[in-house]
């Protein structure tokens, strides 16, 4: 086998780099020369300087939009006497199909329940009536109708628990049969509106004069309405929902 000879390298002089030293291969740092003694060093060079660029803002990072925050819940309790039209109230606004505890009417309950003059109604709550209406993107309200007799009224105290706000429906041919749900909330300290059904788009008494049959004061705001309408049953229940968010300010405040 023939030998393979290395190359020669040059002797570096003294003091001096070698020429195969990984210094010199690789452009390793050059030994800086002593400064000139006895004449001033010209300054070395200095990079031409380059134009200036505003910075380029970076690209939004793209990414699953936030949601929404659900709306806030709102609770109003639908209340009155028997037979003033809390079930229709509801059902008219409700987004949704309204849950209902209707149950026939019988013979048991003639002298007891007294429906009036409207001999059509041949059913009545037995427990509650439910639904619900968004009013935007941060507000819906929960609607919870009562039940109108007397014997029922023991449910009342829990349909009221986290309530904001009362709608008392009143019949305007029969004041009295709503004293007991005006009594209840003004006991309860919970902020209500008297709204007048306008059975047949009439009342038999002025707002004014049911005012002063019901004895409540200036600061109860009394609305007429139409549980059959529901453009009508929303002004009744913005009504109930300003007066529910004052009254939850002054407290707030307080």
């Amino acid at each position: 086998m023939d030998s393979v000879q290395s190359p020669d390298w040059p002797v570096a002089p003294q003091g001096a780099l070698s020429a195969n030293s990984a210094t010199a291969r690789y452009g390793g740092p050059t030994p800086t020369p002593p400064p000139v003694v006895g004449r001033a060093s010209l300054p070395p060079p200095q990079p031409a300087a380059q134009p200036y660029h505003p910075p380029v803002a970076a690209p939004a990072a793209t990414g699953t939009p936030p949601r929404p925050a659900p709306p806030i819940p709102v609770k109003i309790l639908i209340a009155g006497g028997f037979g003033v039209g809390k079930t229709t109230t509801v059902a008219s606004i409700s987004e949704i199909d309204p849950l209902t505890t209707e149950a026939e009417m019988t013979i048991a309950g003639i002298g007891v329940d007294d429906p009036g003059q409207r001999f059509d109604k041949t059913t009545t709550t037995v427990a509650m009536d439910f639904g619900c209406v968004t009013i935007d993107r941060s507000l819906k309200l929960y609607l919870f109708g009562t039940p109108g007799q007397a014997r029922f009224g023991f449910m009342w105290d829990d349909l009221a628990r986290g309530a904001l706000g009362a709608l008392v429906v009143v019949d305007s041919a029969r004041m009295d049969d709503c004293y007991p749900a005006i009594d209840f909330f003004e006991r309860a300290g919970l902020p209500f509106v008297v709204g007048v059904n306008a059975f047949d788009g009439r009342l038999a008494h002025d707002l004014g004069a049911i005012r002063w049959a019901l004895a409540i004061g200036d600061h109860v705001p009394l609305v007429q309405f139409d549980a059959r309408d529901r453009l009508s049953v929303r002004d009744a229940l913005l009504v109930v929902l300003d007066r529910a968010l004052a009254r939850a300010t002054r407290d707030k405040r307080a």
